[in-house]
């Protein structure tokens, strides 16, 4: 089994100073504002200021997965919480909202908002369907230089929903592990291996002792991707692991934080940081 990435100490001390703030944003982003959906935003305002903005795609869902609930797993408050972290632990300007809040967006594969997203995340990818028009419109977006991230999704059978609708996507495109020298394990944070971070319910549920969601058939975290032609990643693909709830839950039970958010955000500042320099 994969070794789960340590504990980035420097990282680790940085999120902990924060946590402890006069309103820490697990005062801001976790309890406070966890049950309050907001209305779904397109990106066109954000892309207009040329900041960093949190895209997340909306997608019909054929089948279900226990835990997952669709496009929204993980929605909205890792949407907000990993652009807000990235602006305190990087220089990158984000896009705020009227409320100086993260403004994140929702897009459909078919929205012209989407060619506004250089970064697109996806949750719980193992019920996606794409449509006909969604497969076509995607696989225009990556190969004109989007970005997709895929997350949350576990065992054998998510992975073969996930990747039959890739294979559609793009046809011909090799899905590769990638290897620990990548240059995403190191584009700001150094990160041996991808953690396995489990979402919170089902870490209670296990009597916070357990991390794979199926057991032994999602033992082993991994990372994959698909590459164009020069080798830059369009997508990529976090399996049996849910790196959005160490962003979305940081607020929630502070040993569930110290476990696994500063991992996670170890790993979606590096992809976002690959992002903005490839």
């Amino acid at each position: 089994m994969r070794r789960r990435a340590s504990i980035l100490p420097k990282l680790l001390v940085a999120l902990a100073f924060l946590v402890v703030l006069a309103e820490p944003i697990a005062a801001q982003w976790g309890r406070g504002y966890r049950t309050r959906r907001v209305p779904p935003r397109g990106p066109e305002e954000a892309a207009q200021r040329g900041e960093f903005t949190f895209c997340r795609l909306q997608y019909y869902q054929v089948r279900s997965e226990w835990l997952g609930t669709g496009w929204t797993t993980d929605y909205p408050d890792g949407d907000r919480n990993l652009p807000f972290r990235l602006s305190q632990l990087t220089t990158t300007d984000i896009a705020r909202d009227e409320r100086n809040d993260p403004f994140h967006a929702v897009v459909t594969a078919t929205d012209p908002g989407l060619y506004a997203c250089p970064f697109l995340f996806a949750s719980d990818v193992g019920t996606i369907g794409f449509t006909e028009i969604e497969v076509v419109r995607l696989r225009d977006y990556l190969m004109k230089g989007g970005f997709l991230w895929a997350d949350d999704f576990w065992g054998n059978y998510a992975w073969s929903n996930w990747t039959a609708q890739m294979a559609k996507v793009l046809p011909g495109y090799e899905i590769v592990e990638l290897p620990q020298d990548h240059v995403l394990f190191h584009t700001l944070y150094d990160v041996d291996s991808i953690p396995q971070i489990p979402s919170i319910q089902y870490w209670r549920q296990s009597g916070r002792v357990g991390t794979s969601e199926r057991g032994s058939e999602s033992a082993t975290p991994t990372l994959h991707g698909i590459m164009d032609e020069s080798g830059r990643l369009m997508v990529i693909m976090t399996h049996n692991t849910d790196i959005a709830d160490g962003w979305e839950r940081e607020g929630e039970d502070d040993r569930f934080f110290f476990l696994f958010s500063p991992n996670a955000y170890a790993i979606g500042v590096n992809v976002i940081m690959y992002m903005m320099t490839h």
